[in-house]
C-alpha cells in the first residue's frame, strides 16, 4: 500500500525527502500535473466570446483548477508553437 505524500515543513525536510527512497510515495494521488510558464507576457489582446462559448471555456478551466484566461493561453500555445 502506497503512503501519502507527507506534507513539507521546511527546506531542510525536503532535501531529506529527496534524499530518502521516494517509492513508497508512488501513486497518481500523490501528484498533479502542473504546467510552467516560462515566457513573459508583454502584449494584450481582446477577444469577443459567445455567452455560451465562455462558460464552457470557465467550466474546463474549473475543472483543471486554473484560471479561465490561463486556460486559454494553454490551448492556443498547444495548437500554435
Amino acid at each position: 500500500m502506497k503512503k501519502s505524500f507527507p506534507k513539507i515543513r521546511s527546506d531542510k525536510h525536503a532535501e531529506e525527502l529527496l534524499e530518502s527512497d521516494m517509492s513508497e510515495f508512488l501513486s497518481k494521488k500523490n501528484f498533479k500535473k502542473v504546467s510552467f510558464e516560462f515566457l513573459p507576457k508583454d502584449k494584450k489582446v481582446n477577444l469577443r466570446f459567445s455567452d455560451s462559448l465562455l462558460v464552457a471555456i470557465k467550466k474546463e478551466a474549473k475543472k483543471l483548477s486554473i484560471p479561465y484566461q490561463k486556460f486559454i493561453r494553454q490551448i492556443l500555445e498547444r495548437e500554435v508553437l
